[in-house]
């Protein structure tokens, strides 16, 4: 299915994509067209290639911009099938097309093609017709049916490697680990902080220490994201809390995911399709409102109660206290252990790692309290009337942003 999506749209998409890596190049304000396949396989080639992070070089593109940019103005671009991306390892560095391409192919993209010499950026689509196996360094026309053999690429070389790159540290803290000293806890290695922001439907269930973590961690220029304990039985008790939530995070900025966490019995026991809808009733409102939702919750309920889209569809945190987290599926976040020492906070702290670079992709779709709003092209000012008289303290004028006309009223302070 092609789905439509205004201009400023901000929903995720799916664990690492958000609406707004797709918008058209023009800086025209129209719709964007997304298929739902083309998310559902990139986010399967995100972790076949146990990547670190994809980034949309081109998503949708208006036919007359396509043109602009040399092609015919119509194609899988237009139709919202199509993709340029970039893919980044666990190192940080750019994947290689050749591996790209080779592993779309096993996904089952149907238009896949190296883009330039550098071999880092590839070109995906899902066509359902007239298979496109390319290299636009050597022309526009399929060359091959088979990736592995015209790079010369064994299978192997596709195989996800085992996470031994280095994960980001942090912690996740409530009121119950007291007074944190933060710059002792940065100190100490700990490069992002989810903070509990409260429970349950009532603003009086807000966490005592929240507005006090919150500060301090940003103080000393520690990443915050944060979560909201569910009592809900109900998708409609969900939205209540998520509500409630709304309200208590507002007017500050977040780099990781506003997180639900689901783990109470008694919502568990209302079965997955239950379960499920109550996630996308809490979550949904979080992405409504501007947010990046995300799903806290043990890994084996998780598996249990949870649907498949659902796995998919949010940033996921599992909980699991062992030597490796048990899960084949895409993950951001392992909350790997709940009897952590961190120096700066008395007792046992919870300890997490990270395989997401959250908080650039936050920032740059204007998720989180961040403001996106970029101006692509210098603005003329022009006023609209002759000089006013020094004694006036206001003025109208009109502002051209990318040939649209702008106008409104300034005051002198």
């Amino acid at each position: 299915m092609i789905r439509h999506y205004g201009y400023s749209d901000k929903t995720q998409l799916a664990e690492h994509f958000n609406v707004q890596e797709f918008r058209c190049k023009c800086g025209k304000t129209h719709d964007i067209l997304i298929a739902d396949e083309l998310i559902d396989k990139l986010e399967k080639l995100f972790t076949k290639l146990n990547c670190s992070k994809i980034i949309v070089t081109s998503g949708h593109r208006c036919s007359a911009y396509d043109k602009s940019i040399g092609n015919s103005g119509v194609g899988q671009h237009i139709n919202g099938n199509a993709a340029d991306i970039c893919c980044y390892g666990k190192d940080g560095k750019p994947i290689s097309s050749k591996l790209v391409c080779c592993t779309a192919q096993d996904i089952g993209f149907g238009g896949i093609a190296n883009i330039t010499s550098k071999y880092i950026y590839t070109h995906v689509d899902v066509r359902t017709s007239n298979i496109w196996y390319g290299d636009e360094v050597v022309n526009y026309h399929t060359l091959t049916k088979d990736f592995y053999q015209y790079f010369g690429i064994s299978k192997a070389d596709t195989t996800s490697k085992a996470d031994s790159q280095k994960a980001i540290k942090g912690i996740d803290v409530s009121k119950h680990n007291g007074l944190i000293d933060w710059n002792k806890v940065k100190s100490d290695g700990v490069q992002f902080a989810i903070l509990r922001a409260g429970y349950g439907n009532l603003t009086s269930q807000k966490d005592a220490r929240f507005e006090e973590y919150y500060q301090g961690a940003k103080a000393v220029g520690i990443p915050v994201g944060c979560y909201w304990y569910s009592y809900a039985v109900t998708p409609a008790e969900a939205k209540q809390e998520a509500e409630v939530c709304l309200s208590i995070i507002r007017n500050k900025e977040f780099e990781f995911p506003i997180y639900f966490d689901l783990e109470e019995q008694k919502s568990l026991s209302t079965g997955k399709a239950n379960s499920s809808a109550i996630i996308r009733a809490f979550c949904g409102e979080l992405e409504k409102a501007g947010y990046w939702a995300g799903l806290y919750m043990s890994r084996s309920p998780f598996v249990d109660f949870t649907d498949d889209a659902i796995k998919t569809r949010y940033a996921v945190w599992l909980a699991e206290y062992a030597d490796k987290l048990n899960y084949t599926g895409a993950v951001g976040m392992w909350q790997k252990s709940s009897t952590g020492r961190i120096s700066g906070i008395s007792g046992n702290v919870d300890i997490n790692e990270c395989y997401i670079d959250y908080a650039e992709k936050i920032k740059s779709a204007g998720l989180n309290g961040f403001d996106n709003c970029q101006i692509v092209d210098a603005p003329s000012i022009a006023p609209v009337a002759p000089a006013l008289p020094k004694s006036r303290n206001d003025a109208t004028v009109e502002v051209s942003i990318n040939g649209e006309t702008y106008s409104g009223k300034l005051n002198k302070k």
